[in-house]
């Protein structure tokens, strides 16, 4: 299945996306890696809200490369960084922020996909290295938050439009293209294992 969705993504609409489905996003998107997430769960923990509203949002694994022209601050690339970075950090950030969409590269670990399907979230991986491609389906840079933190951990606020092509990797049923695979190589392995074995 193909989808064109915009944000902010009702969780019905989340709940209709299956592994392998192919997703383009239209609305605003936020960038944010580990500082966002750190610094977002301490302030909830203080009472505190972020400057942003993740719900219903997708939040990209992304730092980006900006440069000001004038006023404006103007999208250079935008590839996806390594979501493992953010597992030890992303299932309370879901339960606490209930973001519909994560994208990013890699894939994430069992108690981030246990937390998109109780909160139904899905995530959407990127191509990696296509960092300038990526940005082609950026059109504005609304805005920056936490810059104090650097370019790269800020939360930039991002105007999507057709931005994909992205791959439902996890979805909120629980079931993740990577344990597919991870369990396809893990076959692959202990039959070539037992053919050794035999010859």
């Amino acid at each position: 299945m193909q989808a064109r969705l915009k944000t902010p993504i009702k969780e019905e609409d989340v709940r209709k996306l299956n592994v392998r489905d192919i997703v383009y996003l239209d609305g605003i998107i936020y960038t944010g890696r580990d500082e966002v997430h750190i610094h977002a769960l301490e302030q909830a923990e203080h009472g505190e809200k972020p400057p942003v509203d993740f719900k219903g949002m997708a939040l990209y694994h992304c730092g980006p490369i900006m440069k000001k022209v004038g006023e404006e601050w103007k999208l250079v690339a935008a590839g996806p960084t390594t979501s493992s970075r953010m597992n030890s950090l992303e299932p309370k950030f879901i339960e606490k922020f209930r973001p519909s969409a994560i994208i990013g590269k890699g894939g994430m670990s069992q108690p981030t996909i246990d937390a998109m399907s109780k909160f139904g979230a899905v995530y959407l991986a990127i191509t990696g290295g296509a960092a300038v491609l990526a940005a082609k389906g950026i059109t504005k840079v609304h805005g920056v938050h936490w810059f104090e933190f650097g370019m790269p951990e800020a939360i930039w606020v991002l105007e999507a439009n057709n931005f994909g092509p992205l791959i439902v990797a996890i979805d909120s049923k629980g079931k993740s293209m990577f344990a597919d695979i991870d369990s396809k190589v893990k076959g692959n392995i202990d039959k070539a294992k037992k053919m050794l074995k035999l010859a």
